[in-house]
């Protein structure tokens, strides 16, 4: 039952089902390389034929080496679906320990990840390449497979945890630790294929002998996958284009359908991007996805052009306080204007130094100096390049340490300008995640300038710089520092309020307890608790609201204990960083003379009128004054 589990699964994420990527008659033929020996068998089924996934995300980045791939497959199912499948699932394990008892389990979610990536290996991608002029059909496709090794699967709430229907597993043969829920559980869930940690594809085909440079076709079948998004993305590739694409039903192009759409990334890639639907309730009809590529140059092609928003000639882009590659800015993908994508390409006479964009168009540098002028220009997927090419000064423009004070209170941020740029303005502040302290602004230059950035408001902890320098011509640099500095934590501070005659404590009527107040502050801000020790009991029952507490503090624990006045009370606050404040006093009993308080009781006006006789002290009044001390000791901490 296991095999048919996986496929099931996993069959979710991964475009594998048992439709071949063509029809009958041009089924691609399947490989020889599987990974293993298999003892498994996920070949011939189809999740879509048993389940409706609410959507599903695919994407494929195909190498450099156009023989192998990463794909990355998301698929979600939400509400009652999500009850269906955890049931489907379940009824699986039918003969086996806790299997088919309508509980999903933890054990049952293990036992799928170990056996996927082996399952998954022996399924079809249902994706086909054919080199030459389009295809579509009576060919020999060149078939994507999955490699075992290069396989990683994840699920996100197959059981819920910390659910409220959640129990121990029943099962005689359940694991240690073991959880499961009730397959009726509507909790959404998701499912993921992913890369395997140290491995650069999960899926290969036979190498393209042209590598792209020349056409090829894309054929997938889509077929029962009800709703999907492909994202497929090639690598760079000079003048690599669609030249045609569409789906097609039974053979036969339906235009009805939303086409794919491509774009050129500005790191150079071309991605498409399919939109996949499949009617429920069209089978046996065979949908197919095909996508034509060429070199050929398109008969008009426009040249880049620079936008309003680019960098002036001689422009100073900065990088940052280090050599190598390194963020320059993430703001560069409006420089250029062009159709066919574009990407930014500089010429250095200095050696070492180079730029790239990536795929959402930041700009990096790699650097091997303080600073060089690359000659740059746009140039778009096909080669074309701006008319005018603009000189860029790149490099470092200031040095930066910092220091906490001797007081521990300021950072002592000092910035130091290289020269690349002149009149270089500085503006920063001590940073944390959520937090920051007040921004510092200052003018610095060759000699140097320290600046104290205020820690006030931040937690204790670690502790940033961040700020903007800036300067005429020059793009503004945004940097962060960590230089390893710490915030560290002072203990709060406590007061005790006192009345008119100087004392603390303020007594009840009875003499059984009596109220202390003050006031707490925490100079880091951080939250305080607060706990009081007395007659060697503890309370944590102090009402706070914003800088002022209140505590009523019984003494029946200091009577059953033959405590003698004055007690002495103790009161500890520690924040959260675990800085703690102590104070103690002494609190003097006014009845410690008399009987008020000494075990005896007091009578009622209802006993009286009743001429009810009570006990004398004794066994009731030291049964009395023990619960009295359980309400106290309930206060204590937990």
């Amino acid at each position: 039952m296991i095999p048919v589990l996986i496929m099931l699964l996993l069959a979710l994420v991964s475009p594998s089902i048992e439709m071949s990527t063509l029809d009958e008659n041009d089924s691609p033929q399947a490989t020889s390389g599987r990974q293993g020996s298999l003892d498994v068998d996920c070949s011939g089924y189809t999740f879509e034929d048993l389940f409706e996934y609410d959507f599903a995300l695919f994407t494929l980045d195909i190498n450099d080496d156009w023989a192998t791939g990463v794909m990355d497959a998301k698929a979600w199912v939400n509400g009652s679906k999500s009850a269906i499948v955890r049931d489907n699932l379940d009824s699986l394990f039918e003969g086996t320990s806790g299997g088919n008892d309508d509980w999903i389990s933890t054990d049952e979610r293990e036992a799928v990840r170990a056996i996927g990536p082996k399952c998954i290996a022996d399924m079809e991608t249902r994706l086909g390449i054919r080199e030459g002029p389009s295809h579509r059909g009576n060919v020999d496709w060149n078939d994507l497979e999955f490699v075992e090794d290069g396989i990683a699967l994840d699920e996100v709430n197959l059981v819920p945890e910390g659910h409220e229907q959640e129990r121990d597993c029943a099962g005689l043969l359940s694991s240690n630790g073991c959880k499961e829920v009730p397959v009726t559980v509507t909790d959404d869930l998701e499912i993921h294929l992913l890369i395997a940690e140290n491995e650069n594809h999960n899926v290969r085909f036979d190498q393209l002998p042209n590598q792209g440079s020349s056409n090829f076709t894309l054929a997938m079948n889509v077929t029962n996958i009800t709703d999907a998004q492909l994202v497929m993305t090639f690598p760079v590739q000079q003048g690599l284009r669609v030249s045609d694409l569409g789906f097609f039903d039974d053979g036969v192009a339906n235009e009805d359908l939303v086409a794919p759409v491509s774009e050129f990334l500005p790191d150079g890639r071309l991605r498409v991007v399919a939109d996949v639907d499949y009617p429920i309730g069209s089978y046996p009809m065979v949908r197919e996805l095909f996508v034509d590529f060429t070199t050929m140059a398109p008969f008009t092609n426009d040249a880049p052009v620079w936008s309003p928003t680019a960098p002036a000639d001689g422009t100073i882009i900065p990088i940052g306080t280090t050599y190598g590659e390194m963020l320059a800015t993430s703001d560069a993908d409006m420089w250029v204007v062009d159709e066919s994508g574009w990407g930014l390409q500089c010429v250095f006479t200095d050696a070492g130094w180079n730029v790239r964009m990536d795929e959402i168009a930041d700009l990096y540098v790699t650097a091997n100096g303080a600073s060089a002028v690359g000659q740059c220009m746009g140039v778009d997927a096909f080669g074309a390049e701006t008319e005018e090419h603009r000189n860029y000064t790149f490099g470092k423009i200031m040095d930066a340490s910092a220091v906490l004070s001797s007081s521990g209170e300021v950072i002592e941020f000092t910035t130091t300008s290289t020269g690349v740029a002149t009149s270089l303005t500085v503006m920063a502040h001590a940073h944390q995640m959520t937090k920051m302290g007040p921004d510092t602004t200052a003018v610095t230059n060759a000699n140097g300038i320290m600046m104290e950035l205020s820690m006030t408001g931040l937690s204790p902890g670690d502790v940033m710089v961040m700020g903007t320098a800036t300067a005429s011509g020059m793009l503004d640099y945004e940097f962060m520092f960590d230089f390893g500095l710490e915030k560290i934590s002072k203990p709060p501070a406590i007061t005790i309020n006192t009345n008119l005659q100087g004392e603390e404590a303020e007594w009840d009527i009875n003499g059984q307890k009596f109220i202390l107040s003050g006031n707490v502050i925490d100079p880091d801000g951080e939250d305080v608790q607060m706990t009081l020790s007395i007659c060697g009991n503890e309370a944590t029952n102090f009402d706070q609201e914003q800088l002022a507490w209140e505590i009523q503090v019984p003494i029946a624990s200091c009577i059953q204990g033959d405590y003698t006045s004055p007690y002495t009370v103790v009161i500890v606050a520690e924040d959260e960083s675990g800085k703690n404040a102590n104070i103690t006093i002494q609190v003097d009993d006014p009845n410690a003379d008399g009987s008020d308080n000494s075990g005896g009781t007091t009578t009622t006006d209802e006993e009286e009128a009743e001429g009810s006789i009570l006990p004398a002290p004794g066994m009731f009044a030291t049964l009395l004054i023990g619960l009295v001390a359980a309400g106290w000791v309930s206060t204590r901490r937990d």
